[in-house]
């Protein structure tokens, strides 16, 4: 039975299983004896009068129970004869209880009425509804607030490192990049305020994302395909970096942040500040970010050319009116950082500049059609430019710098939701149009590359069903076409090429929640991905990346389908979470070492090669409070890679991450904490063909806190990573054949005040 099969079959067993758990669920009277003890009802808005469709309702102490229908109204026959409380809960609004008594062979309406509180967005990941209705159908992640203070690091590859299902392609600070569930690359969306970001860190492992992590106000993480909402590239999962650059709450008069960070194991230092002014129905705001860092130290030395130097700007209005939301603003990035790659020759070095403009809008409104109610636009123009410069120290003091390769692009991104009001057996779902417009131009003296001129335009729908109080499915499309034209230069002048591309995704899943702190959850999904330009055309020396690389222009776009289950549970002192997954990939592109050397730049030489590929795996967590502020928490994740072979053997996928043990205790007493973590990886000998294996090794860490409230809030952060000094090698160390040791001690200090 081939993969596809096994897949196909778990689908139908999945999709049987959880079906059958909600014919229970609906219809418990089948199961309690006669009684003809009935209430009946509407739940309305308590400050608008409007009937809520889809509510919760759930008698108290037991599992009978329904949710409202389209029209705000419900029934619930044969209870139990005595005095019940029923308990009627739905998204933006509180918990509400209301005490009624059920005689036998009576009937009694029973009307309750919710108090908006609208919706805490604190634990609702945006990134994975557009409707943020808080059901989730694949596992997903959010940081804000202090949570993503602790994790305050140089670059978001170096934040997110050590996540359930989340690793870092390390080639120095500046360009490590998140890796999720094996997949890296143009298989991860890195999105920020939900559009792409117009950069060209996808395209290979010496390019940096294009801002500082001391921006970020929250960080949404998605595991798992995600092409239904954003198309291609999203194979994987999602990353959203989201700032406040457009102001979405505010106070009246100035408030503001200030921020500092220092670490001895690169001689870093950073800094961030940002003012904003309020007013009733309106905001502005501005930022500055800066950061500075040397060489990397290990526990071997130093390791030469990996030191960064960042600035990051904003400027940005918001306003707030009662059928009007959303803002503008402009921001700068500009980075120069090195990459090891010419380490064994002191006289030479390899140095990235880079700059991005950005400007960004989003509004939304409610609008007053019978049908649609909420409207939202987004969008993000940007030009990104890039130069790897290769530079000579001479013998008499002079430098010479020669522009090896220079990247010119001009991106917009955009995406119109519409949201739709509840209607027959739909809850609120969700339509939207969005666009993808880039030109891409290639130059200097190693141009490996031509250029491209890329666009796609694409047609989404996002729907949820309620089939019970306790089951509901989610089931969306999306249809995409891509056009793609070869732009020629210097080393490609003939190139003539165009791609012309109509491909489609979808997704179908199940939300179950059959007790209270119980959610069970599972979606499978059709994604796809366009090949990149390098994938496609390169045929030269990559200068940043140290290989000679080798495109296909046969390449047919990547297909997956994929399937993701989760369990989750939150219930007093214990919190878990059980995530497994599993992705069979058609015309899956593999960056293959061919194990020969290019004669004139002594590079190996790697070949974009397709073929079919399955990766699957799964993630485990749990917190448990062992006292009053005394939290263990503990982790492990896996991930298993392979091209897959019709008449010849399976093979290791490259650059999988090895298994990783995560384990950490905190005790925080209100005003500080203190704890300790310790992450146990083990070795990574399943590798692809030419491909070094990597030994295990194990770091323990040290942080704490301080939080003092006097003239707005303070936080003091200190931390030590890598407390013992150890030596190890990371298995997705982009640098040439791994040869040198990761970071060691390092000791870090972070303070931000809040006013």
């Amino acid at each position: 039975m081939n993969t596809k099969n096994r897949i196909h079959i778990s689908i139908i067993l999945f999709l049987s299983i959880l079906f059958q758990f909600s014919s229970l669920s609906a219809n418990p009277e089948e199961q309690r004896p006669p009684t003809d003890a009935n209430i009946f009802g509407h739940v309305i808005d308590a400050e608008s009068g409007e009937h809520l469709p889809f509510v919760n309702l759930l008698i108290k102490g037991t599992r009978i129970g329904t949710i409202t229908d389209a029209t705000g109204h419900y029934i619930l026959t044969n209870l139990p004869p005595g005095k019940h409380t029923l308990i009627a809960q739905s998204m933006g609004y509180a918990r509400t209880e209301k005490e009624f008594e059920a005689i036998e062979d009576r009937t009694f309406e029973v009307d309750v009425k919710l108090i908006p509180t609208g919706i805490n967005l604190d634990e609702v990941v945006l990134t994975s509804s557009p409707t943020a209705s808080g059901f989730r159908y694949q596992p997903d992640a959010v940081f804000l607030g202090e949570k993503l203070q602790r994790r305050s690091e140089p670059s978001f590859g170096e934040m997110l490192n050590g996540q359930p299902g989340v690793a870092m392609r390390s080639f120095g600070s500046a360009p490590a990049r998140p890796v999720i569930r094996g997949m890296d690359g143009d298989r991860i969306l890195i999105l920020e305020n939900g559009e792409r970001m117009g950069d060209i860190s996808e395209t290979s492992a010496d390019h940096a994302i294009s801002l500082d992590p001391l921006v970020a106000s929250r960080l949404e993480v998605v595991r798992g395909p995600a092409s239904l909402l954003y198309g291609s590239s999203a194979l994987g999962g999602v990353i959203n970096l989201m700032t406040t650059d457009i102001p979405d709450q505010w106070d009246r008069g100035l408030t503001g942040v200030v921020s500092g960070q220092g670490a001895t194991m690169n001689n870093m230092g950073a800094g961030f500040g940002r003012l904003t002014y309020g007013h009733d129905t309106w905001a502005t705001t501005a930022r500055f970010a800066m950061r500075q860092s040397g060489n990397i130290t290990t526990p071997e030395g130093v390791l030469p050319q990996t030191s960064m130097n960042n600035m990051d700007g904003a400027v940005g209005w918001g306003i707030n009116r009662e059928n009007l939301t959303g803002g503008l603003s402009l921001s700068m990035f500009n980075q120069t950082f090195e990459i090891p790659e010419e380490i064994e020759d002191e006289d030479e070095s390899i140095e990235v500049r880079a700059r991005r403009l950005s400007f960004q809008g989003r509004f939304g409104s409610n609008l007053n059609g019978n049908f649609f109610d909420k409207a939202q636009w987004r969008f993000n123009a940007s030009h990104f430019f890039q130069q790897e410069i290769e530079i000579e120290y001479n013998e008499d003091g002079t430098v010479d710098e020669d522009i090896e390769l220079e990247y010119d692009q001009y991106a917009l991104s955009s995406t119109l939701t519409l949201q739709h009001k509840p209607r027959g057996i739909f809850a609120r779902g969700a339509m939207g149009l969005s666009f993808l417009g880039q030109t891409l131009d290639v130059g200097g003296d190693e141009a490996y590359t031509p250029g491209e001129r890329r666009f796609s335009i694409a047609a989404f729908t996002f729907q949820e069903v309620p089939l019970s109080n306790m089951l509901r499915l989610q089931f969306g499309v999306r249809l995409d076409f891509q056009n793609s034209k070869a732009l020629s230069n210097v080393m490609f002048p003939n190139i003539d090429l165009t791609r012309n591309k109509m491909n489609y995704s979808g997704s179908v899943g199940l939300n179950y929640r059959p007790i209270e702190g119980l959610e069970i959850g599972g979606q499978f999904a059709r994604s796809h991905r366009n090949p990149m330009v390098e994938e496609l055309f390169a045929d030269g020396a990559h200068l940043g990346a140290g290989v000679y690389e080798i495109g296909n222009p046969d390449l047919k776009d990547e297909i997956g389908h994929g399937g993701d289950l989760f369990l989750r549970y939150k219930r007093g002192i214990v919190e878990l979470e059980l995530a497994t997954f599993v992705n069979d990939f058609a015309n899956y592109i593999v960056f293959q070492p061919t194990g020969l050397v290019d004669d004139n730049s002594g590079y190996p030489v790697f070949e974009y090669m397709e073929g079919s590929a399955i990766l699957y795996g799964g993630e485990f967590s749990a917190a448990l409070q062992l006292a009053p502020g005394v939290t263990f928490q503990t982790g492990v994740d896996l991930v298993q890679g392979r091209r897959t072979f019709d008449d010849a053997p399976n093979e290791n996928l490259p650059f999988i991450p090895p298994v990783r043990f995560n384990n950490q205790i905190e005790y925080d007493f209100e005003r500080a904490w203190v704890g300790a973590n310790l992450m146990m990886v083990t070795k990574q000998d399943k590798v692809a063909p030419d491909e070094d294996i990597t030994d295990g090794y194990t770091l323990l860490g040290f942080q704490a806190g301080y939080r003092l409230n006097f003239n707005g809030r303070h936080v003091l952060i200190l931390r030590v990573e890598n407390a013992l000094d150890n030596k190890y090698r990371d298995h997705l160390s982009r640098i040439e054949d791994r040869n040198f040791v990761m970071p060691g001690r390092n000791i870090s200090l972070a303070y931000r005040w809040f006013f």
